[in-house]
């Protein structure tokens, strides 16, 4: 693996990306990682805006990135990074422990997954793990995304149920997505359908709660 400079990780040190929206933790992880010694911490970024322009610039060994941060997910940026800078590899972490954001996660080209209540060694020994081409995954929650099955929903009904946040009509989501209000409706309606709900706000919530979103 090359960086912009023409120096491998293998012959330097590890130079790692953190995607981080909570300052405190954030400068917490830089710090903790800094005190290996083949480890860099080259870029630190509080959105999920900044991720891949920083990445582009900073030409990361690998990326450690939160789930849920301004602007963009963790997901997102990570599907789109992987296209981006194919060499570099992605390590998720995050509070929430969902069996369906595994599953995007490795949809989205993740190399890894982890939560944040693990010591700060194995999260070293991960990053080594990923970089040397081998899958890291939370042995707990790799058995309950098994047992919990596949994400039920649609892209476009993820993206109306998305949308309707913060009690957007109808016709804002139609606006937002360029789609009809009735095409919305019918998104809606079988995203209801699909989560055993009793309208919008709580399919929204459960697929939140499932990792769907």
């Amino acid at each position: 693996m090359t960086d912009a400079s023409g120096e491998s990780a293998a012959s330097g040190r590890v130079k790692v990306l953190l995607a981080e929206d909570q300052g405190m933790m954030r400068g917490a992880l830089a710090l903790l990682l800094g005190l290996e010694d083949d480890m860099e911490v080259v870029a630190q970024v509080p959105d999920g805006e900044a991720i891949v322009p920083t990445a582009l610039g900073a030409r990361p060994d690998v990326a450690l990135l939160d789930i849920e941060l301004p602007g963009r997910s963790g997901l997102d940026a990570a599907a789109e990074l992987r296209t981006a800078l194919p060499e570099c590899r992605v390590l998720i972490l995050t509070t929430f422990g969902r069996p369906g954001y595994l599953r995007r996660a490795m949809e989205a080209g993740a190399s890894g997954f982890l939560v944040k209540d693990g010591p700060v060694e194995e999260l070293a020994a991960a990053i080594r793990r990923v970089l040397a081409g081998e899958r890291v995954i939370d042995p707990a929650l790799a058995a309950a995304a098994l047992s919990a099955g596949p994400n039920p929903l649609t892209v476009r009904e993820r993206d109306v149920l998305t949308a309707s946040a913060d009690g957007a009509t109808v016709a804002d989501i139609a606006a937002k997505l360029h789609l009809s209000e009735s095409t919305v409706r019918n998104y809606l309606s079988s995203a209801i359908g699909k989560t055993s709900t009793r309208n919008r706000t709580e399919a929204a919530r459960t697929a939140r709660t499932n990792g769907w979103l």
